[in-house]
């Protein structure tokens, strides 16, 4: 996870600009300055990949007599904007520890301090329905941003969607329409960046891409990239012991008990969401961003060949893949089918362009048991017996012209 890997896999991923992430550590930001070259933009180089100085904050507190634990993230236009942070930070809580930094400082006062310090930096609450550290989270967040952020609330113009929600789940809130919304990958290893991702159609610069997502320009930001919600492990509520698995729905009908063990279920994101909003499933805001739902191009790979994704047969077949028809991001989304099936085995094309159909079985995720998504058949009662399977609704997205600039912003 350095520059060197981060730099390359964007590449082989067809990424354009790449968060930092993790600025407030002291040996990353020394690894930052050391290698990045300026863009004179607010965006930063390295070999040939763009990069945007981000890190992400988790502030744990006390307010009104409650814990809160939120998560937000910092986007930055410079390095001296990011040493003043860092220096206003670490009087509060250590920058050393491997990780986030984790602050005992309310979010509102986290916003204050950031935009005091540069009114171009953006703060963006991060991964707003994660049950336990988000904005809107069910154990220990708020039911409304105002209450989070108090005066500084009219200065957070994003959120992010996170794994554990898309855009039509944050469309059910009447509230959210005024925000833009973002997806980026929770990657741990460079081979995972890209599984979520915003696609631009811009001048490749900081100022210009905070523009875009201060006035929420859906003619500039095409559409997101997003991971099924339904792999989060906390999707749907349940209890994983009782391999109970019980929609928002069910879970109301059964008074908020396990029928097999009559405890209350562990309760899921859905369930959180149902609760806060204000519209049915299925309504879409004027003006709305579109997205993308995608699997990355190995687990395809791996579902076409009933294969581990780690085995030397996917690793090969993802090579020729990219050696024959570029990028990752090419082939899942613009490779005509004749390319498809003329470049790869039959079974993989077939799998590239039923992803696209959202054609896919799903198993949601519950009670800390991560749900599975299946291209070809039903999904393997490796983990848990699978109850009625569904069917992911088929959200047809939006066609981009062939001559349409994209730049996609992990």
């Amino acid at each position: 996870m350095d520059l060197p890997n981060l730099s390359k896999w964007a590449k082989i991923k067809g990424i354009d600009l790449l968060g930092t992430g993790d600025f407030t550590h002291p040996l990353w930001l020394e690894h930052l300055k050391s290698m990045l070259e300026s863009a004179g933009n607010g965006l930063f180089k390295y070999n040939d990949v763009h990069f945007m100085l981000t890190a992400e904050v988790s502030s744990i507190y006390s307010k009104n007599n409650r814990c809160y634990r939120i998560h937000n993230l910092i986007f930055a236009p410079s390095f001296k904007t990011v040493d003043k942070i860092n220096k206003a930070l670490s009087k509060i809580g250590n920058l050393h520890s491997d990780g986030r930094p984790i602050l005992g400082l309310d979010a509102a006062k986290l916003a204050r301090i950031v935009f005091d310090i540069d009114p171009n930096c953006m703060l963006v609450p991060a991964h707003i329905w994660t049950p336990w550290f988000s904005l809107f989270g069910s154990k220990s967040g708020f039911d409304l941003l105002e209450d989070c952020f108090e005066e500084q609330a009219k200065n957070i113009y994003a959120l992010e969607t996170g794994l554990s929600s898309d855009p039509a789940m944050n469309w059910r809130l009447s509230a959210l329409d005024k925000y833009t919304l973002i997806s980026n990958s929770d990657c741990h290893s460079p081979q995972k960046i890209g599984r979520e991702a915003n696609v631009f159609d811009c001048e490749l610069s900081y100022f210009e891409i905070m523009d875009v997502l201060k006035k929420k320009d859906n003619k500039k930001f095409l559409y997101t990239i997003e991971f099924f919600p339904e792999e989060g492990k906390y999707h749907f509520d349940g209890h994983r012991k009782c391999k109970v698995r019980f929609s928002p729905a069910e879970t109301k009908k059964n008074n908020g008990l396990c029928p097999e063990c009559m405890r209350p279920v562990t309760v899921g994101v859905m369930n959180r969401v149902d609760a806060l909003a204000d519209r049915k499933e299925g309504f879409i805001p004027k003006g709305a961003i579109p997205f993308k739902n995608l699997i990355p191009l190995d687990e395809i790979i791996s579902d076409a060949l009933d294969v581990g994704k780690t085995s030397k047969r996917v690793a090969k077949a993802y090579d020729d893949a990219l050696s024959k028809l570029g990028t990752e991001f090419d082939i899942l989304m613009h490779k005509k089918g004749k390319e498809l099936f003329s470049a790869l085995p039959e079974k993989i094309a077939e799998g590239i362009l039923k992803v696209r159909r959202n054609e896919c079985v799903i198993n949601p995720g519950f009670d800390g048991q991560y749900g599975t998504v299946s291209i070809f058949g039903k999904p393997k009662k490796a983990r848990v017996d699978p109850e009625k399977s569904k069917k992911a609704k088929n959200k047809k997205p939006a066609e981009l012209a062939d001559n349409e600039k994209q730049l996609s912003f992990f």
